[in-house]
Parts: C-alpha cells; structure tokens; sequence
C-alpha cells in the first residue's frame, strides 16, 4: 500500500535513482523546497516538492516523465517543478518572491546547487511585492461578494490564500535587511511586528487554513473583512517602502 513517507528523506533516494534513469546526463540537479524542507512538514497532510533541473535537451523531452509523476504522486509528492539554469537565471527579475523562498528553505537532494548564489535586485523584489499585494487585496475583494459571506466558502478562501501572503511576507522581511524566518508562524510574527500590522489576525489565518480552529459563519465573516484591511493597510506600507541596490 501506498502512503505517505513520515521524513521525506525516506524516498530522496529513490526519486534520485528514478530521474537520472529518466533523464540520464540531462538531469542537473533535484532540490526539495516547501514545508518538506523547512520543518513544516505533516505527515500525510503536506505534499512534498521538488524542483527538477534539466539540460535544454532534457526539458524538451517532459513527456517521458508523465507515468513517473504519477507514481510518485501516491507518496505525496507535488508535480515536480521542471526548469533549466538559463530560465532560472533569466527569472529573477520576473519572480523574485518565488525564488527568494525557494532559497530560503531548501535542501539540495541531487546534483549541481543553483540556488545557492543566486542573488536579488530589491527594486524589482520590492515591485513584486507591491503588486501581489494589491493583486490579491483585489481578488480577496471580489471573492468575498462571490461568497455572499457564507462561511464554508470564507474559510476556503482564507485557506487558498493565506501561504501566499506568507511568501510575500518574507520578501518584505528580505527588503528590511532581515533574514526571513523557515517557519511559517515564525514569519507572520517577524513581518507583522516589523511592519506593525495584526498578528495575531494572520496566526488566526494560519490557523484556520490549518484546521486547528472552526468559527462560525458571523465570526469568520468578521475575520474575513478584518483580513481585507490588513491587506489594504500593508499595501500602503509596501507602496511607500524606499530601498536602495541588490543583496
């Protein structure tokens, strides 16, 4: 029977053995990135990630892979994401957020490290981060009227929402000089009390999507429109945000 590994490191081996018999020379380098990586990782409840690195050649030829995703996806683990060293390089004035928390909680499983000196120009981090925000203060806005305020769907919303705000908070605390912590509710306390907005709201988030607490219709509702303005707020904080070089 199929299920999920406890430690992740159980199956690095086999994942290794499994890709570079796919892949041959064309493989460059496996890491696992995510809760798999940062010591959030449950049992059965998270998926474990990974990041495939492939030669131009071995990125043309994806279709090899599909039965192999399949099978490792009964252990848990995500559809890899594939890339190459020129489209990595070539990124990370495009999604500096994203790579920053790939490089922030990462372990090289196989192969060549790509992550390691990688490097960011923090005016595009900081466009970024401004425009996820206000991106998502739009969404969350027009979602909340989708739901007519119903509960159940509040608490979907707040659960497909919340873990990205958390990867924007470490980009803020990257533009601040401060090294982001692994740990997600380490994160919402660092960011939160650095840019003085509510956190304890956002570990309420947290703790929803996580399951570890039910409201009711009226109470997630009256969370929900405080969220809206702590976004709204934390949009003005990062629009007036002045930063200067690359780290």
């Amino acid at each position: 029977m199929f299920r999920a590994p406890r430690d992740p490191e159980e199956i690095f081996p086999a994942i290794v053995d499994d890709y570079r018999h796919l892949f041959g020379n064309d493989l460059i380098s496996i890491i696992v990135y995510g809760s798999a990586a940062s010591g959030d990782y449950i049992p059965g409840k998270s998926d474990i990630n990974f990041m495939v690195i492939l030669s131009e050649k071995g990125i043309d030829s994806l279709d090899c892979s599909f039965k192999m995703v399949e099978k490792w996806k009964k252990r848990s683990v995500a559809t890899p994401l594939f890339l190459t060293e020129d489209y990595v390089r070539t990124s990370l004035d495009t999604f500096p957020i994203e790579y920053l928390n790939f490089q922030n909680g990462y372990e090289l499983v196989y192969g060549k490290d790509i992550l390691k000196d990688i490097t960011f120009d923090l005016h595009f981090l900081r466009l970024q981060c401004e425009r996820e925000v206000k991106g998502k203060l739009l969404l969350l806005r027009q979602a909340f009227l989708e739901t007519s305020g119903k509960g159940k769907y509040l608490i979907q919303l707040i659960g497909q929402s919340i873990l990205s705000f958390i990867a924007i908070f470490r980009g803020l605390l990257y533009l601040k000089g401060e090294k982001p912590p692994l740990l997600k509710r380490d994160v919402i306390h660092q960011t939160c009390e650095s840019f003085n907005i509510d956190g304890t709201l956002f570990e309420k988030l947290l703790d929803i999507k996580e399951k570890r607490t039910k409201p009711s219709g009226t109470e997630v509702s009256q969370i929900f429109q405080a969220y809206l303005k702590e976004v709204q707020k934390l949009w003005k904080i990062v629009d007036s945000l002045e930063i200067e070089g690359k780290t």
